[in-house]
């Protein structure tokens, strides 16, 4: 993804670093917050989240819910925060991806977790009216990722996401 004016970029050598990156998002983001990640295969999403939801002390191991689609993460002490993972990715095969993630009944997720769908740009932020768009890249041959960062409007897909021949307002 090239970077839309008004994003802000970290540079990120190691999965460490990533996951701290994940643990500094987490300190930004409140209960019904929608975080999306973009990026190709490898590119640290699960690893982010993996910081992320060490941050909010939620329970669980956290791994990629490529098969489950969904993972729910309840809090892990009294008053805190949960976490739903979703892996958008197998949703794009579909013949309705927008009827399988509204069948996931995430908005309702919303009011008390924090929504991270990975592979979701360009379908999930419909969910809601404002949400973290976070895009990491991954240098050929190495671990350093670089990840552009930036809150955006529900219902806006940057530039660099839409598909040739889309409608910019709707995004289809």
């Amino acid at each position: 993804m090239t970077p839309t004016p008004g994003a802000l970029t970290e540079v990120l050598r190691t999965a460490e670093e990533t996951e701290a990156f994940g643990a500094r998002l987490a300190a930004l983001l409140h209960p019904g917050d929608l975080v999306v990640l973009d990026g190709p295969l490898g590119a640290g999403k699960t690893t982010l989240v993996r910081g992320l939801a060490a941050a909010l002390g939620v329970r669980g191991r956290v791994s990629s819910p490529t098969f489950i689609i969904a993972r729910e993460h309840k809090p892990g002490r009294p008053g805190g925060v949960g976490l739903i993972h979703v892996d958008a990715y197998r949703l794009g095969d579909s013949a309705d991806p927008l009827g399988e993630l509204d069948a996931l009944d995430l908005d309702a997720a919303l009011e008390d977790s924090i929504v991270v769908v990975e592979w979701g740009a360009g379908l999930a932020e419909r969910l809601t009216q404002r949400y973290l768009l976070v895009a990491l890249q991954r240098e050929h041959y190495s671990d350093v990722r670089t990840a552009n960062w930036q809150w955006m409007s529900g219902g806006d897909i940057p530039p660099s996401l839409r598909s040739p021949g889309t409608d910019p307002a709707s995004g289809r």
